[in-house]
């Protein structure tokens, strides 16, 4: 069988994300759909109504996270699972996440409909909570299937009104039983956006992605005294956000220093009592930086635990929590390659890259063979509404993902 001809349906893959993004689509054509929100149990039900369809099975495991099967001749064999996540950002793009899953349901509609049996199971797979939007940290759910993150600690996370991961899992109808958790596969593939500039900057197609940068994440937590602001002198006061200003001045002078590739953001602040009459007397701030080198990230790590002497004078307290960190991940070798050679064969403009964003593909590469797809974001934007990737990259991207999988689930003849 002469594999590189097949092709999916472009027109079928922009109605099917359309569709998809009906689900919390907003007013300004982003999308916001929050782990186990109302919106994302009903994309869920229309992602298994879809899969159902091509007469594919549909389980969910005790985090929630759903895996759809097309049967294979021989399903004794190690399944290919593609997949993502449905979940998104508040005001997010139409994109990000669920991309990745309606990869692998058009790779499966295409083979279906072209009459391809494969020789092992092929899984879709949609992960909870990648984003941690609703419920912190991100990539919640792969992280616990992975042994990375603690489930009793993860249920017990809350989102802004208070409900509970657990709770919110529960309502949803998707709490599945722990056998039918992804324990091992052959590979496990990710098609997603870039989210950043690399790839339309260099007038690149296709991505072929080595690996994750690691990462780290603080939270520095500054304690002062309120007091009046108009009676206080200033010599007098212990202003937290004052302190604050200082530590993020420091932060971004001491880090600067360290190497041109590193990231850092100052993501989140919270300062009490918030009211413009009252001196602050708490600010939290988070702090997280990226890089793939380890060392950086040691002496990333090693400026923000030394920050806890710098309050300077304004006589705060400073306390530094560390949040979490994620080593640098590296994708098989082998299918990274196969990924190239598809990208190769299929004509396609590419280049290998290393991911800035996280992926629940960087969890999940730690127990099963992992490779990863990227297309290209016009303006670099994600996690926003004016996030875009136009419908031929989309369509390149999935087709470089049909012609990897083919060459894993189809005996060479």
């Amino acid at each position: 069988m002469e594999k590189q001809k097949i092709l999916i349906h472009g027109e079928r893959l922009r109605k099917t994300i359309e569709a998809f993004a009906d689900f919390g689509r907003t007013e300004n054509n982003g999308v916001t759909r929050l782990a186990l929100s109302d919106t994302d149990i009903k994309v869920r039900r229309h992602f298994q109504s879809e899969c159902e369809k091509l007469g594919m099975t549909v389980v969910s495991d005790d985090m929630g996270n759903m895996y759809a099967t097309l049967s294979g001749v021989d399903n004794n064999q190690l399944p290919v699972v593609v997949g993502s996540h449905l979940d998104s950002v508040k005001k997010g793009g139409r994109f990000d996440g669920v991309l990745g899953v309606l990869t692998g349901l058009e790779i499966v509609r295409t083979i279906v409909h072209s009459g391809i049996k494969p020789q092992v199971p092929i899984v879709v797979a949609n992960i909870t909570n990648e984003e941690g939007a609703r419920f912190e940290p991100a990539m919640m759910s792969s992280g616990v299937i992975s042994g990375k993150f603690d489930k009793a600690t993860m249920l017990q996370k809350t989102d802004t009104e208070g409900m509970t991961f657990r709770e919110a899992l529960k309502n949803s109808g998707f709490e599945g039983e722990e056998k039918n958790r992804l324990k091992d596969a052959a590979a496990f593939l990710e098609l997603h956006i870039e989210q950043g500039p690399v790839l339309e900057s260099e007038s690149l197609q296709i991505g072929v992605v080595e690996g994750v940068v690691g990462m780290v994440n603080y939270e520095v937590e500054i304690t002062g005294e309120s007091n009046h602001a108009g009676t206080t002198p200033m010599s007098m006061r212990k202003d937290a956000l004052f302190a604050a200003n200082n530590l993020i001045a420091e932060i971004r002078e001491k880090m600067n220093k360290l190497d041109d590739e590193l990231v850092y953001t100052i993501g989140r602040i919270n300062i009490s009592p918030n009211i413009h009459t009252v001196i602050p007397n708490k600010v939290v701030f988070t702090i997280e930086a990226r890089h793939q080198d380890s060392e950086t990230i040691r002496q990333v790590e090693e400026i923000i635990q030394e920050l806890t002497a710098s309050p300077g004078k304004e006589k705060c307290e400073v306390q530094i929590t560390k949040q979490w960190d994620r080593d640098t991940v590296w994708f098989n070798e082998n299918l990274v390659d196969r990924v190239e050679k598809s990208a190769k064969n299929s004509g396609y403009s590419y280049k290998r890259m290393v991911s800035g964003a996280g992926h629940d593909a960087q969890f999940i590469a730690t127990y099963i063979p992992t490779a990863m797809i990227f297309v290209p974001s016009i303006n670099g934007k994600s996690h926003s509404e004016d996030e875009l990737t136009p419908w031929e990259d989309c369509e390149n991207g999935v087709n470089v993902m049909l012609q990897t999988v083919l060459d894993l689930v189809i005996n060479e003849a």
